[in-house]
């Protein structure tokens, strides 16, 4: 017995739903600012 057109509807949608997920990390992870080390260095110089 296999699962049918509800088996698959149900991975296809978990499938479009990772999608948007890891679109909407990127454009978070995007937004970061990250110091160098460089940049810390110059900070404590001054």
């Amino acid at each position: 017995m296999s699962p049918g057109l509800l088996g698959f509807v149900v991975v296809a949608l978990i499938g479009v739903a990772l999608y948007f997920l890891i679109k909407s990390m990127n454009k978070q992870m995007s937004k970061i600012k990250v110091p160098h080390e460089g940049d810390t260095d110059d900070r404590k110089a001054e």
